[in-house]
């Protein structure tokens, strides 16, 4: 073994703090060793007696970590190092160190609490902080604590927060440093071409950084499909030079040639994902081009699914990145974006946690035996309002019982290697005789690329069943053995025809199926009430229904980029069970319509006229509509008496909560709110007790009632209430003014026409002041009526002067 690695300076400090402790943090520089050096380290300490378990968080880093310890041991891979990814295995009987991806471990603790023959597990590249690892992180403190005191338990990283995760652990675990290879790394800005492609920009940088410099080169590209643009771009420049993509979805084969130098010697270009940022070192790399792009995984939880959103990586994983081109020797990084932008970037990437589907880490908590996961030891624990929502999500898989404890058929859930959803469709195929078709979907959506690209999941399963290449074989056989594991686990087989391949994601994700909305197969509603849009030219466009994959975007129109046609007869020959037939209230702004409807979640499949609703379902919605406007609906002139004498019980808040006392009984048998005033008024004072009637009459008396004997309604409702308006003859023989308790009657005196003459508060002082000169224009104005010069002592009467003499 190679001694000439950074982290074997430190490698003495380490080991003795694992003689001495359960638990440790090893923070080491990209470069240093860490990934192939410590593990192998750990295999010959005396408390080691069984296997050391690496963590590595992608597929290709694992292989590639395993390789590389086994040619450091010099022997094949597979004997004393292998690894475990859900693709591909080397392990045998005598392997001390086995590499596997973050998902495949917290399968085997689940399975295994105790770890049995597990001496240490690695957490590689731990600040990367993806579910899985904080899952499988918090899992193995817990077994340590309760099961295991002399399990070990190492995290490793470039970038984290040591003293941090080492206050997770306990048990006063240390922080062991080590230095990097400090070999000297040019920074160099290009700045963004935000008039330019991703693939068109990236092209011409790597073209530049070809020509000025020397070494292998790598770049960064947010995801598969600006890698492959890119590379024809750069094949038609660059004929003779390897260029080589490196990601997730690449052969074994290929990924070996990516990460090694050329055979003949050649300078090439390798086009990666974030994959290579971390856990992989690329021999010969010392120029790195940097997009400044990251593809993430983010949970829709409006669709129900994860998608992969394109960001800006952040400052740590630029670092990360950069680091690559100065492993080696002395290096250069080439970076599209401006160097004052560069603080405006995010520090680290959030953890997954924050922004992941959590029904996984639920169903897996719950099979651990935990409900709540505050229980647990976490960096940064579980969002509630996320946690909640995956809990119902996995109740309706019935997964969780109604305490949130995992049922017999989440157990068997949680016994596929999957997300809930699929293992939940999985085993509902496998009762139904489609278990292969069902596994195949799930795979397919969880593989990018695989059957090739298109919405149309259907030819893309086709394509997958024509196509021969390696990766395409290795698919199949691991579908075939999910098939098969999940008809081991199933309980009942029902005989007949196996339902279609949309049923089987339609029963697995019932938010998801999708009524087409136009003729052109542009607008869809789902059950879930979301809308979404598709491609008019799509193979999908003319399907009655859609069982939805997957989508992007977050707005109301998500564009459909996985799905399933269905017809009408599918949905109601398999999904009758989820049809509601139901009768529907709705407020048209003046009355409840009523009707029937059969209903899919939000997706209305008929409707017509309830001729018999719910009559105490009818009142129920007219009070509530009642309440939301009771001031338009309480007669104005009993309203403001209320309110000018202070009587609470007719208050308009008081109303609201008693409403079911008072306005129930005068809604019977109604469509509307056009309740007769006279029965809305009735009912209103029935609520009055005797004293409160007695002094609303009192103190604010409906009417006024004139020296003439006309009477008058009072308003009390205007800015200057309680006024009343009168004909100026009917208050002759008045000499005092009218009061309303202690507040003088307003009087809007009239003239025999019914204009208006004038307003006062005073009537002694009109009589005495400006009744002179209104006398004089009513004379010449109405001159068969009565206009006396001292009004006050007059006979009231409104009749004419001949009229009035006669009687």
């Amino acid at each position: 073994m190679s001694l000439d690695l950074p982290i074997h300076a430190v490698l003495p400090d380490l080991l003795g703090a694992l003689r001495s402790r359960s638990s440790a943090v090893l923070v080491a520089p990209p470069g240093a060793g860490k990934t192939t050096a410590v593990a192998p380290a750990l295999i010959d300490q005396h408390w080691c007696t069984g296997q050391v378990i690496l963590l590595s968080p992608r597929r290709v880093a694992a292989r590639a970590a395993a390789e590389r310890m086994a040619e450091m041991l010099g022997e094949p891979v597979g004997q004393r190092v292998g690894y475990l990814t859900r693709l591909d295995s080397k392990q045998s009987s005598a392997t001390r160190i086995l590499v596997v991806t973050e998902a495949i471990f917290v399968s085997r603790i689940l399975g295994d609490q105790e770890l049995e023959g597990v001496s240490a597990v690695l957490f590689d590249e731990a600040h990367e902080r993806h579910l899985d690892s904080d899952l499988g992180l918090a899992l193995a403190i817990e077994s340590q604590s309760v099961l295991r005191e002399d399990l070990r338990i190492l995290v490793m990283s470039a970038t984290i927060d040591g003293a941090r995760f080492a206050r997770l652990l306990g048990d006063g675990a240390p922080v062991i440093e080590s230095e990097g290879r400090a070999y000297p790394l040019t920074i160099k800005w290009l700045g963004s071409r935000p008039e330019l492609r991703t693939d068109e920009a990236m092209a011409s940088a790597i073209l530049s950084a070809w020509r000025e410099e020397e070494g292998d080169l790598l770049a960064f590209l947010p995801g598969v499909g600006e890698i492959e643009r890119t590379r024809e771009r750069l094949a038609e420049r660059l004929p003779q030079v390897p260029i080589l993509p490196l990601h997730g979805q690449v052969e074994p084969t290929a990924q070996r040639a990516a990460i090694r130098r050329d055979g003949e010697g050649r300078r090439r270009i390798v086009l990666a994902t974030s994959i290579a940022e971390t856990s992989i070192t690329l021999e010969g790399v010392s120029v790195v081009v940097d997009s400044g792009l990251s593809r993430r995984a983010e949970f829709d939880i409006a669709a129900g699914v994860t998608h992969l959103v394109t960001r800006r990586s952040s400052q740590a994983a630029a670092a990360q990145r950069a680091g690559r081109a100065a492993r080696q020797g002395p290096g250069v990084a080439y970076r599209l974006w401006e160097e004052a932008a560069h603080a405006g970037r995010e520090a680290f990437d959030p953890p997954e946690i924050v922004a992941a589907d959590l029904a996984p880490l639920l169903l897996a908590l719950a099979q651990w035996g935990v409900g709540d996961p505050a229980t647990l030891a976490w960096l940064d624990p579980p969002p509630p309002a996320a946690s909640s929502a995956a809990r119902e999500r996995l109740a309706k898989l019935d997964a969780l019982d109604a305490q949130g404890k995992i049922t017999e058929r989440g157990r068997r859930i949680a016994a596929l290697p999957m997300e809930p959803w699929q293992a939940a469709m999985l085993l509902f195929g496998a009762e139904h005789g489609a278990g292969l078709e069902a596994a195949k979907l799930a795979l397919l959506l969880q593989e990018r690329g695989l059957g090739g690209k298109g919405e149309d999941l259907a030819q893309r399963l086709s394509r997958w069943d024509g196509d021969r290449s390696p990766r395409a074989k290795a698919s199949v056989k691991l579908a075939e053995g999910w098939a098969a594991k999940a008809r081991g686990l199933r309980k009942s087989h029902a005989e007949g025809i196996p339902p279609p391949l949309g049923i089987l994601l339609a029963f697995a994700l019932p938010d998801n199926l999708a009524r087409r909305r136009d003729v052109t197969g542009e607008s869809w509603l789902s059950a879930g009430g979301r809308g979404y849009s598709l491609d008019p030219g799509s193979p999908l466009a003319s399907a009655e229904w859609l069982a939805i994959g997957d989508a992007q975007g977050r707005a109301q129109a998500a564009r459909i980029t996985a799905a399933l046609p269905l017809t009408t007869t599918d949905v109601e020959q398999w999904l009758g069970d989820k049809i509601e037939r139901r009768s529907v209230l709705r407020w048209t702004g003046e009355r409840v319509e009523a009707r029937l409807e059969r209903r899919l979640g939000t997706v209305t499949l008929v409707s017509g006229p309830d001729p018999k609703p719910d009559a105490s379902a009818v009142t129920a919605l007219l009070v509530e509509k009642a309440v939301q406007n009771l001031e338009d609906i309480l007669p104005i002139d009993l309203r403001a008496r209320a309110a000018f004498v202070g009587v609470e019980a007719l208050d308009p808040a008081r109303l609201a909560e008693t409403a079911e006392e008072w306005l129930v009984p005068l809604l019977q048998g109604r469509r509307d709110l056009d309740i007769p005033k006279g029965k809305l008024t009735d009912a209103l004072l029935a609520l009055l007790d005797w004293d409160a009637r007695q002094r609303l009459d009192k103190l604010a008396p409906r009417e006024f009632e004139t020296p003439a004997g006309t009477t008058h309604p009072i308003d009390y409702s205007g800015p200057d209430a309680p006024c009343v308006e009168v004909r100026v003859q009917a208050l002759f023989g008045l000499e005092r003014h009218p009061m309303i308790g202690d507040t003088p009657l307003l009087l809007k005196l009239t003239s025999p026409a019914g204009r208006p003459l004038q307003a006062t508060r005073d009537l002694p002082g009109f009589w005495r002041g400006s009744w002179a000169d209104v006398r004089k224009e009513m004379k010449g104005r109405y001159p068969k009526h009565r206009w006396p010069e001292e009004p006050w002592a007059e006979a009231p009467s409104l009749k004419t002067k001949n009229a009035f003499l006669r009687s």
